[in-house]
């Protein structure tokens, strides 16, 4: 007890150095924390991107290439599924909801999707919540487009703004004969939906009726001439869809897998986004390291600290050892301080990290779609501190070395 209180009086004679270097912990600590806390929210929200979806079955290629255009829409299918072989695994007995999907054409950098109304009521995200509309209302008539939140923000859109769809991914080509409407702006996911201009599987065939080998017909059919017409698709991108019974899904997919009509791949998306997280995840352990090395900074800033405090003490440190202070005395008490710095600044950190989670939560979720769970400390964070400190305590360590093997006569002479 007597060495602690020797310990707090001496940190306390120096609290404006002192608290500057617990500040610079407890940045240092927040940091590598709230890194932790980003990791695990990207990785639930990753993985929680889509959810309630037993199957995504597209034209036979990667697992990862499936999952990548059909849910993250990046990239294109090498090729498309016939309408008939969607109606023919819509039509099993183990299919309890199926939605089909149709990409290929772009708005303005945003993909366009076309699906079906069913769509909005199956598609699932962060644990099964459903898709919300922040304005308006779903496809309603041929040419109504439902936008996501992103889409809406980055064009300025409004309920009832015109939306031309171009033709392709980087073409100067747009379907101007045949306008959308924004009926619905969907609220924000932080998914792929956000960044996506939905319209009916139906409006797609429609604005597709005119073309021929990619080009455009020169006496196009007008807007209203085609809603009379069967906008059957004869070909989609992909499809989402759930089974009546789990024990279905393996059997479901190996039949898929060995269709006959033609080549496709039934993937289960939790295994795709696992092996996507395993090629994309590279960067956490990158943070991790950064978030570390500023800690390992802080504390050889703390050790600086006591380092440079050394010759100022010297009087001190032989004063202590003039009226029988042993020198592990003097190894104890510096060390004591290191671990005493280290331990304030881990708290200090943890309370800037938690502080910083309940005020940067609403935001980061409305601005990015990361969830940041608010829990209370748990293991993780109290093996942590505990590595902080005894790492605080063994970097004062050499310091502490250096002031018990000052001699009493070095500490007690005059110098002029």
């Amino acid at each position: 007890m007597i060495l602690l209180r020797l310990a707090i009086r001496s940190l306390f004679s120096r609290r404006f150095t002192v608290g500057l270097t617990v500040f610079a912990i407890a940045l240092s600590v927040a940091l590598f924390l709230g890194v932790e806390k980003v990791r695990t929210g990207a990785r639930t929200s990753f993985a929680d991107t889509i959810s309630g979806t037993d199957l995504i079955v597209g034209a036979r290629t990667g697992g990862v290439q499936l999952l990548l255009y059909s849910v993250f829409r990046i990239g294109n299918a090498t090729n498309n599924i016939g309408w008939d072989s969607y109606q023919q695994i819509a039509a099993r007995p183990e299919v309890d909801w199926i939605v089909p999907i149709s990409l290929g054409d772009s708005h303005r950098g945003f993909r366009v999707m076309g699906t079906s109304a069913e769509y909005f009521a199956r598609y699932r995200y962060r644990g099964g919540r459903s898709l919300g509309f922040a304005e308006g209302a779903g496809l309603e008539d041929l040419f109504d487009t439902v936008i996501g939140a992103d889409v809406a923000r980055d064009l300025g859109y409004r309920i009832g703004d015109p939306i031309v769809v171009s033709h392709g991914l980087a073409s100067f080509t747009e379907h101007d004969d045949k306008p959308f409407r924004v009926a619905g702006i969907l609220q924000k996911t932080g998914t792929p939906v956000d960044r996506t201009v939905i319209v009916s599987l139906e409006a797609i065939s429609a604005i597709h009726l005119d073309w021929k080998d990619g080009s455009k017909s020169a006496n196009p059919l007008s807007a209203d001439a085609v809603r009379a017409l069967d906008l059957a698709p004869d070909s989609i991108t992909a499809a989402m869809l759930g089974v009546k019974s789990r024990m279905q899904v393996f059997r479901l997919q190996r039949d898929i897998n060995e269709f006959g009509a033609e080549p496709l791949l039934a993937i289960l998306p939790g295994v795709a986004l696992q092996e996507l997280w395993q090629i994309v995840g590279v960067a956490e352990s990158a943070l991790v390291g950064v978030s570390a090395m500023v800690v390992t900074t802080a504390l050889l800033g703390m050790a600086a600290m006591i380092f440079a405090g050394l010759n100022e003490r010297r009087r001190e440190m032989a004063i202590f050892r003039s009226v029988g202070a042993r020198p592990r005395v003097i190894l104890g008490m510096l060390m004591l301080e290191a671990l005493l710095i280290a331990l304030a600044g881990a708290l200090l950190g943890l309370v800037l990290l938690y502080l910083g989670l309940v005020v940067a939560r609403p935001w980061v979720d409305a601005a990015f779609g990361l969830y940041l769970p608010l829990t209370a400390p748990g293991r993780f964070e109290a093996s942590w501190i505990g590595v902080i400190v005894l790492a605080g305590g063994l970097v004062g360590l050499f310091p502490a070395i250096r002031a018990y093997r000052m001699s009493l006569a070095d500490g007690m002479t005059v110098r002029n």
